[in-house]
């Protein structure tokens, strides 16, 4: 079983290559983050010694076997995809003033914003150092690709836009900022592999669908699951003001004129009106640093048709990323991919 993704790949050859891939990528991050200064690198070792799922360079390091996977160009590319993700977390950390990150205090409220945001930028130089030794086709991809990323970013610091669809907004977010960044993943393990002319391109788009229907599904288990399903506690993105798409979902028909929810669907009698209008209260005006009023919502929403709708729009991600898989070249790589959409279906409910 792999750490970044809780699933048995079918080919236990291939496991083992990738888990071995992950352990080099582990040890060229932390030999990359040792500037001269002191202070960066403690700064930047931070997140790095935190842990994490390093799913993106696992996604590198997959799509790989479809060419050359000991290509020593693998490995790099898979370092910088992930250099490139922490210097996102640094900044995002800033901008959310986020307390914790990965069980561990933030870089920003351990040391300052300033700090923290020079640091995020270090791991960016970091990074374009190593595609620059990679060609100017690694140095191209990845700036469209952090173009993507500043735009999904910039998109939800701003809001939707007067008479924007909360629910479009918040899906060009989650693919500019999320799926952009999980799509080079596959396109770089594909490209610096060697892999057959075509296959980067159609890994790319189906690691993107992949990498928005697995956001989503993080959507609805925040919401659907306890701590011992999930082992996170629920309510999160709940308690941070972020609303995701259960949310938007249930805001929509709450605030859309009488009779024009789904008939059938939703808690049943005489308490509706009631329980709609308490829960459209808990999630725009209630203070949900609350406990109590967390646990009212999540019990409210879980009862929402919203869910039903989330789950789908999950499914159909899936389904697309499945497609676009199936159009791949046969072999334990394609039936890997396959399994991570499986197990995308199956986490979700």
């Amino acid at each position: 079983m792999i750490s970044a993704v809780p699933v048995d790949f079918p080919d236990a050859a291939l496991e083992a290559a990738v888990r071995d891939g992950l352990a080099r990528v582990e040890e060229s991050l932390a030999a990359t983050a040792h500037p001269d200064d002191e202070l960066l690198t403690e700064a930047s070792r931070h997140l790095i010694v935190a842990g994490g799922k390093r799913f993106r360079a696992l996604l590198v390091l997959l799509a790989a076997q479809f060419g050359n996977p000991d290509d020593p160009r693998v490995t790099q590319a898979a370092v910088a995809i992930e250099l490139t993700h922490l210097a996102t977390l640094f900044h995002d950390d800033v901008m959310d003033e986020a307390l914790v990150r990965r069980g561990h205090p933030s870089a920003n409220s351990r040391w300052d914003n300033s700090v923290a945001i020079l640091t995020g930028d270090f791991l960016f130089a970091q990074a374009s150092q190593i595609l620059a030794r990679l060609g100017p086709e690694a140095v191209r991809i990845q700036a469209e690709t952090f173009s993507r990323l500043v735009t999904g970013q910039t998109s939800e610091t701003i809001g939707p836009r007067p008479g924007q669809d909360p629910l479009d907004h918040y899906m060009h977010v989650i693919t500019e900022k999320t799926g952009s960044l999980i799509a080079t993943s596959g396109q770089f393990g594909a490209l610096f592999s060697g892999a057959p002319e075509g296959v980067a391109d159609r890994i790319a788009a189906a690691c993107e669908k992949l990498g928005v229907a697995w956001q989503l599904s993080d959507d609805v288990i925040d919401i659907a699951s306890d701590t011992a399903q999930s082992g996170k506690t629920p309510g999160t993105d709940l308690r941070q003001g972020v609303r995701t798409l259960p949310v938007l979902y249930a805001l929509r028909s709450l605030n859309s004129e009488p009779g024009s929810a789904p008939p059938g669907t939703g808690q049943s009698g005489t308490d509706q009106p009631a329980a709609d209008a308490r829960l459209r209260w808990l999630l725009e005006d209630a203070d949900l640093a609350d406990e109590a009023l967390v646990t009212e919502a999540l019990t409210l929403l879980r009862g929402h048709h919203a869910m039903k709708e989330s789950r789908a729009d999950v499914l159909n991600w899936v389904h697309e990323a499945r497609t676009s898989i199936k159009t791949l070249p046969e072999g334990p790589a394609r039936a890997a991919f396959l399994t991570m959409c499986d197990f995308v279906e199956k986490r979700t409910g």
